[in-house]
């Protein structure tokens, strides 16, 4: 069975401007609608394009989104069979409620629609040859797109292209076959006769706020008096450490091996040295009396400055801060009469014998 789908295919196609604003002009409002239709009929019924019609809706608006409308409507359209002597029309009356989905609530209001209903169909011919069935009564569907214009709040107009089925159930050999469901498509123009609608609220114009005081500028203040002068910070002299061992309390005479005795003084010193983190240098220094060749000398002050270096490593001080270095007999700090090593010699040259070890950091001495 052919329907007449093309005028609503096309009609689909268009878009509406959407707005964002539905709450804006809804109102709850209840509305009539009188309007006319025109009609293009299912092909099966064989009857003029072109019909003609009207109908009467009474609408509510339920939410911002939400129209519903219960429409009466009738339309007709001349026979249009091809046999020479028929005549008549066919008519449709219909009762439904449509569904609206509003797409705005601003003047113009876009939505598509849905609706069921009942429907009488009637293929009201005369002179055609074995026609039966003239009249059903059946169930009616429909589907549809439209808009609202208001030009006031109780007065506008609405357009809606829409297209309904139900069954007709009428039949003649080679002339018509409309036993079955049928497709009208209807173009409908109506006035929107709104009432019952509560007034829009007018909010209340602010009231011009009051000029705030102006408060007199208070008097400019005496200027501060200029600050006293800091005093001039102390100036303090940092101060390194040197602690001189005698060798004979470290080592025996002529030997570079640490004596038991000994090494109670370097512990001293190295508890010292790891209680002061700003030591940031350990520099260990052996010396020698002259008593001997100057070579040996020298090589005997080296070993004796390693054996104390290595020994404060062994009690935790830190070994990237220590430097053993000799002197020999290069710096005296007594002078004695005589050449041969007899006892009296080497007991006056016994200062002379010695390690320093020299802590060097930042620590500043008689500071606060």
């Amino acid at each position: 069975m052919k329907k007449s789908l093309v005028s609503l295919a096309v009609a689909a196609t268009l878009g509406f401007a959407i707005t964002a604003t539905a709450e804006d002009m809804y109102r709850g409002a209840w509305y009539a609608v009188p309007g006319v239709s025109y009609m293009h009929a299912d092909n099966d019924l064989k009857s003029d394009n072109s019909g003609y019609g009207g109908f009467l809706a009474l609408g509510k608006e339920l939410s911002p989104s939400w129209d519903l409308q219960a429409r009466l409507g009738y339309n007709r359209a001349d026979e249009d069979t091809n046999v020479p002597t028929a005549s008549g029309k066919y008519k449709q009356t219909t009762l439904g409620l449509d569904a609206l989905y509003m797409f705005s609530r601003d003047n113009f209001r876009p939505f598509v629609l849905a609706g069921i209903g009942a429907a009488r169909n009637k293929v009201d011919y005369n002179n055609v040859p074995g026609l039966t069935g003239q009249s059903k009564t059946s169930w009616l569907a429909g589907l549809g797109l439209g808009a609202q214009y208001l030009f006031s709040d109780t007065f506008g107009l609405q357009a809606d292209l829409r297209h309904q089925w139900s069954r007709a159930d009428a039949q003649a050999p080679g002339v018509l076959d409309a036993n079955g469901t049928i497709g009208n498509t209807l173009l409908n123009l109506g006035g929107v006769f709104r009432f019952g609608a509560p007034a829009p609220v007018v909010a209340a114009a602010a009231p011009e706020p009051a000029p705030m005081p102006v408060a007199e500028p208070a008097p400019a203040p005496e200027p501060a008096p200029a600050p006293a002068p800091e005093p001039e910070p102390v100036k303090c002299t940092p101060k390194n450490e040197t602690i001189t061992v005698g060798a004979e309390k470290l080592f025996g005479y002529d030997k570079a091996d640490l004596k038991t005795e000994g090494k109670a003084a370097l512990d001293e010193a190295a508890a010292k040295i790891k209680a002061s983190p700003e030591i940031k240098a350990v520099i260990v220094t052996g010396h020698t009396d002259r008593i001997g060749s100057e070579a040996y000398n020298q090589k005997l002050s080296e070993r004796r400055a390693k054996q104390v270096a290595d020994y404060l490593v062994s009690q935790g001080v830190d070994s990237s801060i220590i430097t053993a270095t000799g002197k020999g007999e290069s710096e005296p700090v007594v002078q004695c009469a005589g050449n041969k090593a007899t006892k009296k010699l080497i007991s006056c040259l016994q200062p002379n014998r010695r390690v320093e070890i020299r802590a060097e950091g930042t620590k500043e001495v008689g500071c606060n």
